[in-house]
């Protein structure tokens, strides 16, 4: 296994830091800095109070947790991305799919973050791109 260093400020010292739940987790949890209620259908910014440093090469992925999501409540935009180059407040984008209002508690696990390597693209224009076997074909096309 292999650990890369991320530099991270902490807004509220009072706040866990995030953290792997298990040796086996892939994504740290992120915290709630603020209480709110996520009324049905509604989408809000919910701050974690902290800024991180990710090295470049990287990128950290924001998910959902499967908890909140068997209750209705996901990150709209999953996975949100933290590039390396950006230093404000990390806030998760939480949407309500329920029927009831979620509350959520300062404090609280609202979603996770997963360190991803990021590999960069050189595009070269081309006056036409090669075939392939499945070639134009889009939707549904290899099957239901």
């Amino acid at each position: 296994m292999e650990w890369v260093e991320i530099e991270i400020e902490q807004l509220d010292s009072d706040l866990p830091l995030p953290q792997y739940m298990t040796r086996g987790s892939s994504g740290m949890d992120l915290y709630a800095r603020r209480a709110t209620t996520l009324f049905p259908r509604q989408i809000k910014l919910i701050p974690t109070g902290i800024k991180v440093g990710i090295p470049t090469g990287f990128e950290l992925q924001i998910r959902p947790r499967s908890g909140l999501a068997t209750q209705g409540v996901s990150v709209i935009n999953s996975p949100g991305t933290i590039d390396p180059d950006y230093r404000g407040e990390i806030k998760v984008i939480l949407i309500n799919f329920g029927e009831k209002p979620y509350l959520i508690k300062r404090g609280d696990r609202i979603a996770q973050a997963v360190l991803c390597p990021v590999c960069y693209a050189r595009l070269k224009v081309v006056n036409q791109l090669r075939r392939s076997e499945r070639s134009h074909q889009g939707f549904g096309h290899t099957g239901r």
